[in-house]
């Protein structure tokens, strides 16, 4: 997570990052309660060193298995462990699910290709996703002055609606997020951040965080996002310094036919479709 300025990076790493890399060691009963292939690597991982960067044991099961293995990709390969085969890309997420968050018109046409077909013949260049299409640029935060009308105002609203399913409910939650995500994204564009995002595995812990402590989700994230545009109000953010790039299209994924998120767990990047 990047430093935009002393108050809102405070703001921004209390509220919408939440506490989701433990310090707590390993011991046996991590091996006892593992239930999967991906659960045990986490053990041993964690059992030889490589603890760090990587969520507690309990955030990292409630993670779907594509989440898993991004999250020990790096740290496996660093100790010369092998990762179990799981499903080449995430699911893609549902884009109906969009409609249930926002009465404002979306940009998505009615039938969408599968996110691998809308990502194939797409490279990745430095800074730049060129597409048969389109091309899209890393995005930056961006200043005060470039932002547009009104997007400070009250009545722009993150708007992502209340959780009403059970956790437990491991598909309910991820199609939840899921859309609540593909919101987020570009509501941090529209206010200038698009340099200081949360990744989805951050936004997936964050939710199961403050939902068991009893905190309605939506609403916290709400409360951030207002305390967000204040501080755009009265502070200078920086401009977000990209020292290290996506490896590959691999970590990526659509939100919209304008915006492309990619993320390696520790770093999120938001390329955003070039002006034609």
């Amino acid at each position: 997570m990047r430093d935009v300025g002393v108050r809102l990076g405070s703001t921004f790493t209390a509220i919408f990052v939440i506490g989701w890399i433990s310090n707590a060691s390993a011991d046996e009963a991590c091996l006892t309660s593992a239930q999967s292939e991906l659960e045990r690597l986490y053990c041993e991982v964690v059992e030889r060193g490589g603890r760090a960067g990587l969520p507690s044991q309990v955030d990292f099961q409630r993670n779907d298995r594509n989440v898993q293995a991004l999250l020990l990709r790096q740290p496996a390969k660093r100790l010369g462990l092998t990762l179990p085969e799981v499903s080449a890309s995430p699911e893609p997420r549902s884009e109906p699910e969009l409609t249930t968050l926002s009465h404002e018109p979306m940009n998505e046409p009615v039938s969408e290709p599968p996110i691998a077909q809308r990502l194939a013949g797409c490279h990745l260049r430095g800074k730049v996703i060129q597409c048969s299409q389109a091309v899209y640029e890393l995005a930056d935060n961006r200043t005060l002055a470039s932002l547009g009308d009104g997007v400070l105002e009250p009545s722009n609203r993150l708007g992502i609606v209340p959780f009403d399913g059970k956790r437990s409910d491991d598909e309910a939650v991820r199609s939840y997020l899921s859309a609540a995500y593909d919101r987020y994204i570009p509501k941090m564009l529209a206010i200038g951040l698009g340099a200081n995002t949360m990744s989805f595995t951050a936004f997936h812990n964050a939710f199961h965080t403050l939902e068991s402590g009893d905190v309605d989700f939506s609403e916290r994230m709400e409360r951030a996002y207002e305390l967000l545009k204040l501080d755009r109000k009265n502070l200078n953010v920086t401009t977000g310094k990209h020292d290290d790039l996506p490896e590959n299209l691999s970590l990526c994924d659509t939100i919209n036919r304008d915006v492309i998120v990619c993320d390696n767990v520790g770093t999120n990047w938001v390329f955003v479709r070039a002006n034609q």
